[in-house]
């Protein structure tokens, strides 16, 4: 049987574990959003590829074998090898090859706003959940006075 003390602050742990993984999350879609023109990284010399950032469940055996969830986290920050880059015909552009065809960044914008409001709102209501749990110890403490 679980540590009733472990019950008690499990939710709070995964809104804090969600917590976490959600900031990386936004941090690399804003990331994204500013590399969305750039044509040649320093490092590679070819246009900034998109990332995509991989969740995965923290687990934690009980006794008896079975497994329960205990919180989110980031399993990897990957790069986007499926959507294709952009292709812009521009001979003026520095970057641009021989056939005059400038790659941009795999990068769509309004994917990447779209994906920032839904990660805030992740954030909002894991940050929801913590403060409920911190109003309702603070009346259980006034309850014990």
């Amino acid at each position: 049987m679980a540590n009733p003390i472990d019950k008690l602050f499990g939710s709070m742990r995964i809104a804090a574990s969600a917590l976490k993984a959600e900031r990386t999350r936004i941090d690399v879609i804003a990331k994204n959003i500013a590399n969305a023109q750039v044509t040649r990284m320093p490092d590679t010399g070819v246009a900034y590829r998109r990332e995509l950032v991989h969740f995965r469940p923290l687990m934690q055996r009980l006794a008896g074998g079975k497994r329960e969830v205990v919180g989110v986290e980031v399993s990897k920050v990957a790069k986007d090898y499926t959507t294709p880059f952009e292709k812009v015909i521009d001979r003026s552009h520095p970057d641009a090859g021989p056939d005059g065809v400038v790659l941009f960044p795999n990068v769509n914008t309004v994917r990447e706003m779209a994906d920032l409001i839904t990660a805030v709102r992740a954030y909002e209501a894991n940050l929801s959940v913590q403060e409920t749990f911190e109003d309702m110890a603070e009346r259980a403490l006034r309850l014990l006075e």
